[in-house]
């Protein structure tokens, strides 16, 4: 564990942990390094895809080391990419993903994505689903999709 004997930062590199560890055991990518590349390369997806306006929001949900992680080389010109459906999408995970990488984008999509629901208000993560494209959605998990649909539907 870190002790910078700052609190924020040290609470921060505690979450980080907590969402890596979740990352590499729970949703089976591997180990923490394996899980970081994904964490990187999907939420760099996911921000290319979202309007400015809706990744500062986003972002704003992030521990404050993952969001870090989010924002790093970020350009908001000409952002949202019209990236419309699925194979679009993995196509700019895989991009991120360091040569090799054990699973496929999708899957490493899908991992990030029950990790986000589980661990932010799924309130305001239904916010992010309900604005991508339909397709897009379908790697988020099933009550992601369903609360998203809900909020659509208002």
């Amino acid at each position: 564990m870190s002790d910078t004997q700052v609190a924020a930062l040290d609470h921060t590199v505690q979450l980080t942990n907590v969402w890596l560890k979740k990352l590499a055991e729970e949703e089976r990518l591997g180990d923490r390094p394996r899980a970081y590349a994904a964490l990187r390369a999907v939420l760099h997806a996911l921000r290319d895809r979202l309007t400015p306006e809706q990744a500062a929001h986003f972002g704003a949900q992030l521990p404050l080391l993952v969001r870090g992680v989010f924002y790093e080389g970020w350009h908001m010109a000409d952002k949202p990419m019209a990236v419309r459906n699925v194979e679009a999408f993995e196509n700019m995970v895989d991009r991120g993903l360091p040569p090799g990488f054990p699973v496929d984008a999708a899957t490493a999509a899908r991992a990030v994505f029950a990790v986000i629901w589980r661990e932010l208000d799924f309130n305001e993560t239904a916010k992010v689903v309900s604005d991508l494209p339909l397709p897009l959605r379908e790697l988020w998990p099933e009550a992601a999709r369903d609360l998203a649909k809900a909020r659509s539907r208002e």
